[in-house]
């Protein structure tokens, strides 16, 4: 396991979830001037899309993130992003959220698969960068606050060997393994099969450095050539025309990770049969283990330092709904296995002293206001500690 995986993750998943809520909101936009106040406008959106990208790219929340350690569990980091997701005037109910997770999870998941060189995953990742950029351009103080996540990635993994890129590759694979989530995208496209697997392609570029399949070179002892052979590959390769930028405003030449939802069209999901037996199988939903309690708690504090910010005043938040209509929506939340909700459960952090000190050095490294600090459930109940940011 790689302990440099958990910041690509977190970003392109982020950055999917961005896609998906900026394609939504446009779909349901009305004209300012003849919007209800319950309806969304293009400003709502600027807002919506400003408010979660800028406590994705918050300073210290990025500075913990990049920190070597493991991946979280995937309920630890479903907590995240509904957290994030909320981050705004935006409210989303539980079937969306499942929904837009669903969907996040399965494209990252493509993109990794479809990698020509486990080093690629970085140029997935500045492609959701490069777009996030896209949506704030009227912000540059956000903006700055994307650039020097660029520095960052370029700092830390600019440096890597193909070994340790393997590593994280293979670390993301394990993540993403059970999950086979069929989307209406992928299925039209005819990319993934109706049991949820992906078809990989046996067409296009090879990774760059190599060469296309179909030659045998024989050598003798010496290391001289002295026999070729031909081979039939049975695919449609060519060669790469060159190597992907990792610059700031470089190309990226590689697609994976661009907004595939840029055309306006549905995007259905629907759980496959094998998702469904793994569900049943699964005790992580129903009974977490003290470790992965505090593993949770761990997460809150770390939230704390994203600066979420709940609406103020009267104005309420704007629902939005993932589906085409809100039949559809109480339909899938009826029809989801229980043990696939990310419900949050409520946790009492165990009272080991070390890992208390620990947790609590963390939290000193945030700016908490005396108000949050005199909370009284504040550090035991994990939905109570994130409501309160």
């Amino acid at each position: 396991m790689s302990m440099r995986t958990l910041p690509l993750l977190f970003l392109n998943l982020g950055g999917e979830m961005l896609y998906i809520l900026d394609q939504r909101l446009r779909a349901q936009n009305i004209p300012g001037d003849k919007a209800r106040k319950d309806e969304w406008t293009e400003v709502d959106r600027k807002r919506v899309m400003n408010d979660i990208i800028s406590t994705m790219f918050n300073r210290k929340f990025m500075e913990e993130l990049f920190k070597p350690q493991e991946l979280y569990s995937k309920k630890a980091l479903r907590t995240v992003y509904d957290r994030l997701a909320h981050a705004s005037i935006m409210r989303l109910n539980q079937a969306s959220m499942d929904k837009l997770y669903d969907l996040m999870t399965m494209a990252f998941k493509y993109q990794v698969l479809l990698c020509p060189r486990p080093k690629d995953v970085l140029l997935v990742t500045f492609n959701h960068l490069d777009a996030i950029k896209g949506l704030i351009q009227d912000s540059p103080t956000i903006l700055h606050q994307v650039d020097e996540t660029f520095r960052q990635l370029t700092d830390i993994y600019g440096g890597l060997s193909a070994g340790e890129f393997q590593l994280i590759r293979q670390t993301l694979l394990i993540f993403f393994q059970d999950l086979h989530i069929r989307v209406s995208i992928f299925l039209k496209d005819k990319v993934q099969n109706s049991n949820g697997r992906f078809v990989l392609p046996a067409s296009g570029p090879v990774p760059w450095g190599t060469e296309v399949p179909g030659l045998i070179r024989t050598f003798n002892s010496k290391g001289e050539e002295v026999k070729r052979t031909e081979f039939k590959h049975g695919g449609s390769y060519v060669a790469a025309l060159k190597e992907g930028s990792l610059e700031l405003y470089g190309d990226r030449v590689l697609k994976l990770g661009t907004n595939m939802y840029s055309v306006n069209r549905p995007v259905e999901t629907h759980m496959s049969a094998a998702s469904k037996n793994l569900a049943s199988q699964t005790q992580e939903s129903i009974v977490p283990n003290p470790l992965a309690k505090e593993e949770l708690n761990l997460l809150a504090r770390l939230i704390g330092g994203m600066g979420i910010q709940k609406p103020s005043g009267p104005e309420p938040g704007f629902r939005l709904n993932l589906f085409t209509t809100d039949e559809e929506e109480e339909q899938a939340a009826l029809t989801r296995p229980e043990e696939l909700s990310y419900e949050v459960i409520n946790i009492q952090a165990t009272q080991d002293q070390q890992t208390n000190q620990e947790l609590a050095r963390i939290m000193g490294e945030f700016e908490i206001t005396d108000q949050s600090r005199r909370s009284a459930s504040k550090g035991d109940d994990l939905l109570a500690m994130m409501d309160e940011l």
